[in-house]
C-alpha cells in the first residue's frame, strides 16, 4: 500500500526530498492540511504558525537545491513540540522577532505566555533543518495519563475518537499518528512518551536521564523529566534522537558523554542477545488482548535468535507509590514559581497572599492542585522522613534491581501499558485507576533508564505497545532491539484507518 505523503517516515521522505521528487513546501502543506482538517476532531494542537512553517520550508528547499541534505536527514521535516517546551521566533539572520508561539503547558495560568528564549530542543532541531509547525496539547504541566487534564480540552485518539490518546504527551502522539507532523517531541516523567505511543500505535522513546537537555522544558519533576521523540518508525526515532542528544552546559543534569551513531546501530539482528522478561510487569488487571500481543512480540524476538530469559524486578509493585511521593513533592516546589508576580495569570487583589491564592486557585486545574497538595504534605514537617526520605530509599532499591538484572541481560522486554486506549471520561473520577496506567513505565523513570515503545499489534482494534528497556546511556541497544522487532513484525504501515486522505 502506498501511503499519502503526510503518513510516511522520515527515511522515505528524506530520500524523496534529496531526489527532488518532493519539496519541503509540499510536505509542510500536507501536514498543515491535516492539522486544519482534524483540528476539531482531534484537538491535538494548541498553536500553529503556518506562515512561519512555509517560510522555513522554502528555506529548506533552497538548502536542498544546494545539495545540503546528504548528511541532514531532518532537513525539511515538519515537526511539532509538546506545549511544555518554550519557543521563540527568529528572522532570517537569527534575530529575535516579536510574538512567536505561546507556551502554556496546557494551563490557564500561562495562557498567552511567550518566552524570550528557545528551548535546547528547538535550537537543536532548527540546526538540523527541521520545520516547526506548532505546539501540541498536553495534560496540564504534563500531569496525566490520558490528556484529559488540559485546560484546553482533551485530545482524541485518531484510532477511535471516543478514546484517549494517552498522556501527558497525547497531542504529540496524536499529531504523528494522524499525519499532522512527521515527528514530534514529548516529555516523559512517568511514561508520558511511551504510554501515549502505545495507545496511538506510534514509536516513542524516553532516553536516559541526562542524555537530552531539559533546558527550556517547563519543569514538572526535575529528577524524572526527560525529553524524547515520537515518530513512525524506530529508525526515525533514532534520527531525531541523534539530533537532540548531547551535553548542554545550561542544564546541570545534562551528562557529558559521547553520543553514538544511533542509526548505525540498527543492524536488524538480535541473534545472541539476552533479553529479560520480568514476571512482575504482567500486572493484575492487564487486558488479555494486551498480554497476548506482548507475549507474541516476545516470542517473535526468540524467533529472531535472541535468548529470552525470565527475570525478576521484585520492587516493581512499589514503583507507583514511590513515584507518587517523589513526583508531586518536586512538582510542589517547581510550581511555586507560578504566583502571578513575574509572568502568567495574575488575579488582582489588595494583599499579596490573597493575590497568590486567587491566582493559583483559578489558574491551576484539579489534577495539578491535587499533586501540589500531595507533594506539600509529603515534604511537610513530621512527614518528610516517613514519606519523602523513604521513597528515595525505595528509588535506590528499584534502580539497584534494574542494574542487577541488566548486568545479566542486554535489554528487558515488557508491556508498555496494561490496557489499550480507554474511553474519554472513563477514569477521570478514579485517580488511582488512572495512575495505574503507568505501572509498567514509571519504574524506568525512577531508575533513570532508557525505554522505547514500539507497536506490537492490536487488541479490540486498538494498538498495543511492546516496551524495550536498556542500560543507562545504551540507547543504541534499545533501538537495535526495537528496530529488529519492527522489521520482523511488519507494522511499518501501522496507521489509524482515519488518518489517510
Amino acid at each position: 500500500m502506498t501511503l499519502p505523503i503526510a503518513d510516511r517516515t522520515i527515511t522515505e521522505l528524506s530520500q524523496l526530498l534529496r531526489e527532488r521528487k518532493l519539496s519541503s513546501r509540499e510536505l509542510a502543506d500536507a501536514c498543515l492540511a491535516r492539522i486544519d482538517r482534524d483540528a476539531e476532531r482531534l484537538n491535538s494542537f494548541l498553536a500553529v504558525d503556518a506562515d512561519a512553517a512555509r517560510k522555513e520550508a522554502d528555506a529548506a528547499d533552497a538548502a536542498l537545491a544546494r545539495g545540503d541534505g546528504a548528511d541532514r536527514p531532518l532537513l525539511g521535516m515538519p515537526y511539532a513540540l509538546k506545549d511544555i517546551f518554550v519557543t521563540r521566533a527568529l528572522d532570517d539572520d537569527g534575530r529575535d522577532l516579536p510574538g512567536g508561539l505561546p507556551t502554556t503547558a496546557g494551563s490557564f495560568i500561562l495562557e498567552g505566555y511567550r518566552s524570550p528564549y528557545a528551548s535546547s530542543a528547538q535550537e537543536r532541531l532548527e540546526s538540523a533543518g527541521a520545520i516547526l509547525l506548532g505546539k501540541t496539547n498536553c495534560d496540564e504541566f504534563a500531569m496525566g495519563s490520558s490528556n484529559e487534564n488540559s485546560a484546553y480540552g482533551p485530545v482524541r485518539n485518531p484510532w477511535d475518537e471516543m478514546t484517549v490518546p494517552g498522556g501527558s504527551s497525547g497531542g504529540s502522539s496524536t499529531a504523528v499518528a494522524g499525519g499532522q507532523a512527521v515527528f514530534a517531541l514529548g516529555t516523559d516523567t512517568g511514561g508520558s512518551i511511551r504510554q501515549p505511543a502505545s495507545l496511538t500505535g506510534t514509536v516513542g522513546m524516553k532516553p536516559t536521564y541526562g542524555r537530552v537537555s531539559r533546558w527550556g522544558m517547563v519543569a514538572f519533576a526535575s529528577s524524572l523529566d526527560q525529553c524524547g521523540p515520537f515518530a513512525r518508525s524506530v529508525r526515525d526515532v533514532a534520527l531525531v534522537l541523534g539530533a537532540l542528544a548531547g551535553h548542554d552546559p545550561r542544564d546541570s543534569t545534562s551528562v557529558d558523554t559521547p553520543v553514538p551513531d544511533y542509526a548505525a546501530a540498527l543492524t536488524g539482528h538480535v541473534k545472541g542477545l539476552r533479553l529479560g522478561v520480568p514476571r512482575e510487569y504482567f500486572v493484575a488487571g492487564m487486558e488479555p488482548g494486551v498480554e497476548a500481543a506482548v507475549r507474541a512480540g516476545i516470542e517473535a524476538m526468540r524467533g529472531l535468535g535472541a535468548e529470552i530469559v525470565d527475570v525478576s524486578l521484585p520492587s516493581t509493585d512499589r514503583g507507583l507509590a514511590t513515584y507518587y511521593i517523589i513526583a508531586p513533592a518536586e512538582a510542589s516546589a517547581n510550581l511555586a514559581r507560578f504566583d502571578g508576580v513575574r509572568y502568567g495569570l495574575s488575579a488582582a487583589a489588595d494583599e499579596i497572599l490573597e493575590n497568590y491564592t486567587h491566582t493559583r486557585g483559578s489558574g491551576f486545574g484539579p489534577e495539578v492542585k491535587r499533586r501540589i497538595m500531595l507533594g506539600t504534605y509529603a515534604l511537610s514537617a513530621g512527614y518528610y522522613d516517613a514519606y519523602y526520605v523513604k521513597a528515595q530509599q525505595v528509588r535506590t532499591l528499584i534502580k539497584d534491581e534494574f542494574d542487577d538484572v541488566l548486568s545479566t541481560v542486554d535489554a528487558i522486554l515488557a508491556p508498555t501499558s496494561p490496557t489499550v486506549a480507554f474511553k474519554i471520561g472513563a477514569k477521570v473520577d478514579d485517580p488511582l485507576a488512572m495512575y495505574l496506567n503507568d505501572a509498567c513505565t514509571l519504574p524506568v523513570n525512577i531508575a533513570g533508564l532508557p525505554g522505547i515503545s514500539v507497536p506490537c499489534g492490536l487488541s479490540d482494534g486498538l494498538p498495543v505497545g511492546l516496551q524495550v528497556i536498556g542500560r543507562a546511556f545504551d540507547e543504541a541497544t534499545v533501538l537495535r532491539v526495537a528496530d529488529a522487532y519492527e522489521r520482523a513484525a511488519g507494522f511499518s504501515d501501522f496507521r489509524p484507518p482515519t488518518a489517510h486522505d
